[in-house]
């Protein structure tokens, strides 16, 4: 793990290096996002091709909502069959989460990289780097700690707050609006997959845990975490229109 911090350690520091012209002491926190945004695009085949499955499921509606009114005194029945159904068309009701997933190694290696004092045996000079006056280093509960909510560094934070609660709320509506549409389930419509009731149930405020995460991760990872949110709002936007 410490090889691999050192590796990433110098990737960030280099595009530091690229960035610092347009960006100067907040060149590290846009290396972090132009980080995010090559990521997110690695996995955006993942992406398209969950956005044909949410389209192959719609398309299926008609077909469950048939199994639902044959088997509806069957629970049990009703589940295998639509298994059966996705299987046989060979769409996955979870396809949707490898996306995600994906992203998570990413994640966790910049938390990793900028919770760490040293790497590698010295002293983790990323963790000298801002955003603004905030620290990449750094938590809200640091500014509060140091009453800066209503400095600089706490205007970064209320930024990054702002714009998750948007794109939250944005997912928020689009969700229901989707379940609403597609009968989806936690809407009378009975559970589809065996499991699947809860999660679909719980989808749409999924977004607003995003909020607990940037103010208890570092600001680096916080960063990763805003920026993969609004990507996905604006990849949504364009791949389920």
């Amino acid at each position: 793990m410490s090889a691999l911090l050192s590796v990433f350690a110098s990737l960030v520091e280099r595009l530091a290096d690229l960035l610092q012209p347009l960006f100067h002491a907040s060149a590290a926190a846009a290396a972090i996002v132009l980080f995010t945004a090559l990521v997110r695009l690695l996995v955006l085949p993942l992406s398209r091709a969950a956005a044909r499955g949410q389209r192959a499921r719609a398309a299926l509606q008609p077909r469950v909502a048939e199994l639902r009114k044959k088997y509806r005194k069957d629970p049990e029945r009703l589940q295998k069959a639509v298994l059966e159904l996705h299987t046989e068309e060979k769409v996955s009701p979870l396809s949707g989460c490898l996306p995600s997933l994906l992203q998570l190694p990413a994640f966790f290696l910049l938390y990793r990289l900028f919770s760490s004092s040293t790497i590698g045996g010295e002293d983790n000079g990323l963790l000298g780097h801002r955003l603004l006056a905030a620290p990449l280093g750094g938590r809200w509960a640091d500014v509060l700690a140091d009453g800066q909510v209503f400095g600089v560094s706490g205007f970064v934070y209320v930024a990054l707050f702002a714009v998750v609660a948007a794109v939250a709320t944005l997912n928020f509506l689009r969700a229901k609006r989707s379940m609403a549409e597609s009968g989806g389930v936690g809407l009378g419509g009975g559970e589809q997959v065996p499991g699947l009731g809860a999660v679909s149930r719980a989808m749409p405020f999924m977004s607003y845990f995003t909020l607990v995460t940037v103010a208890v991760v570092p600001l680096a990872a916080a960063l990763y975490v805003v920026t993969s949110t609004a990507w996905s709002a604006v990849e949504r936007a364009v791949l389920y229109r």
